[in-house]
């Protein structure tokens, strides 16, 4: 009993430590820390030393070196650099304004924070917000309407984006092992939901506006669309990889790589410069955070906290489906990060997924944790990306719950539909 203990005080001090800003990957290393020396009844202390190095590189098992979570740090790594270079070079707003003729009657506040929505960055929201507020006062919007609007419409991507850390993380060997094209096309539901809950609070907060032709976009110069390919070689890369066998991780990581060669022709600037621009955008902070997730991971394992835990939930008769979504969904909440959310819930609630051999309740299952954590997330007032564009809207993210929480209530539902509906199918 101990060890569950032990699983309780971990949760409390990184969801404290996380709420104070402090680094993730190292609270996940504190928390993983904490079980380990509450579990010494069960364990050996050698064992916990020996639960990180395995999570890490090593194998003591099979007494292999295994790479799957060096490769997903550098993975995360490279992600967040060419999104900041996306950023920081104009490259998104390039985009957009090639794209602005092509998206009349307002339709460009939709596409402006979900093109940068494809940069995965945290606070990412704050990027986008001054144009939204600047396009919205051409609409006569309220701040509150502004800031719905940039904050839905960022993270409308997040149910299929397949080079977000949190779908990399939940497909990846450590976790759910599924391909992450699987995943992708069982969350459509949740991501057409979350399209069409968009378009509609789009159109009512535009219907009392009169539209004219601007005569100022009738020449349009769509050179600005270039930039489009480095986020897109990812994708291809990993569609014609994945059929010579190539491990998904690894695609994306030649993917990524190959996008920033892409990046790196299509600014023409020198490569002292771009080369200081990656410089500028590197940042550690998330290939820690991998090594924390998955040390965490191997330290509930070990400890055997998540079989305890899977035992006393069963004997109080409630529902397995309640529980996976209900649990990803308050850490969601509580973290205010997708990524910790699945790297925290998933230990927790995989003691209730049926054998491997069982792939449509697998698939189902990871993708209730995914989106639960998911709406968690959105609606957490400590998400940065709502309190960044809160702040420069001058409103608060509570203003905007009249909306915001329906509207990510409405898309779990109907993924939870869905997935119920697949499940007793097949």
């Amino acid at each position: 009993m101990l060890n569950l203990i032990g699983v309780i005080v971990a949760f409390v001090v990184i969801i404290f430590l996380i709420r104070k800003k402090f680094n993730f990957g190292l609270s996940l290393i504190i928390g993983s820390l904490i079980v380990g020396i509450f579990s010494l009844q069960e364990i050996y202390i050698l064992d916990i030393p020996k639960a990180m190095i395995e999570a890490s590189f090593y194998s003591f098992e099979t007494n292999q070196i295994y790479t799957e979570t060096i490769e997903l740090a550098i993975l995360m790594t490279l992600i967040y650099v060419l999104a900041k270079l996306m950023q920081e070079t104009g490259a998104i707003k390039k985009i957009i304004e090639s794209l602005r003729p092509i998206f009349s009657k307002g339709g460009i506040l939709g596409v402006i924070p979900a093109l940068y929505g494809l940069m995965p960055v945290p606070g990412g929201a704050l990027f986008s917000a001054p144009m939204i507020d600047e396009e919205g006062e051409k609409y006569k919007l309220n701040k509150n309407q502004k800031n719905y609007l940039n904050l839905w419409f960022r993270h409308i991507w997040f149910p299929i984006y397949p080079i977000s850390s949190a779908m990399i993380l939940i497909c990846s060997i450590g976790f759910s092992d599924i391909e992450i094209s699987t995943l992708m096309l069982i969350n459509i539901p949740a991501f057409l939901t979350s399209i069409i809950i968009g378009l509609l609070f789009l159109k009512r907060f535009l219907k009392n506006n009169h539209f004219k032709t601007e005569e100022k976009y009738k020449n349009r110069n769509l050179n600005g669309l270039k930039f489009l390919i480095p986020p897109i070689i990812p994708l291809l890369t990993y569609a014609v990889l994945w059929i010579f066998g190539i491990p998904q991780i690894r695609a994306f990581l030649i993917g990524i790589i190959l996008s920033l060669f892409s990046l790196y022709f299509l600014l023409r600037i020198s490569s002292k410069e771009f080369i200081s621009l990656i410089k500028e955008s590197l940042t550690f902070k998330l290939a820690l955070a991998i090594f924390g997730i998955m040390i965490f991971r191997q330290m509930i394992t070990v400890s055997q906290a998540d079989l305890l835990i899977a035992k006393l939930i069963e004997s109080s008769n409630i529902p397995v489906i309640s529980m996976v979504v209900l649990i990803p969904l308050i850490l969601g909440i509580l973290t205010g990060y997708n990524l910790g959310a699945i790297a925290l819930s998933y230990p927790i609630v995989q003691p209730f997924f049926p054998q491997p051999t069982d792939n449509i309740m697998l698939i189902g299952m990871t993708s209730l944790i995914f989106i639960s954590a998911l709406v968690g997330y959105l609606i957490s007032p400590i998400h940065l990306c709502n309190v960044l564009s809160s702040d420069y809207l001058k409103t608060d993210i509570t203003r905007i719950y009249k909306w915001y929480i329906p509207s990510a209530i409405v898309m779990l539902l109907v993924q939870i539909a869905f997935i119920v509906l697949i499940i007793n199918i097949f």
